[in-house]
């Protein structure tokens, strides 16, 4: 999957978002995209680094603290 085709997924999420929203407008939708991307993506990239979380801060761009914060704001630390 190219990086293209990820984001004319996001695209198309926040069509069906806005449509079912029905005119009502949104609030805070930027915490709220970060929280739903950001728990998925923390869940992938630790399976394939193998729980190994100097690999999986190294494959993200993070300080190893960073990505231990993130995973236990979403409650992944094992």
């Amino acid at each position: 999957m190219s990086k293209k085709h990820i984001e004319e997924c996001v695209r198309t999420s926040l069509e069906g978002y806005f449509r079912d929203l029905r005119g009502i407008e949104p609030d805070g939708m930027y915490d709220m995209l970060v929280k739903v991307v950001e728990k998925p993506l923390l869940e992938v990239v630790m399976d394939k680094a193998e729980q190994n979380q100097s690999r999986a801060a190294e494959w993200l761009g993070l300080n190893r603290n960073t990505l231990r914060k993130k995973l236990a704001e979403h409650k992944l630390l094992k």
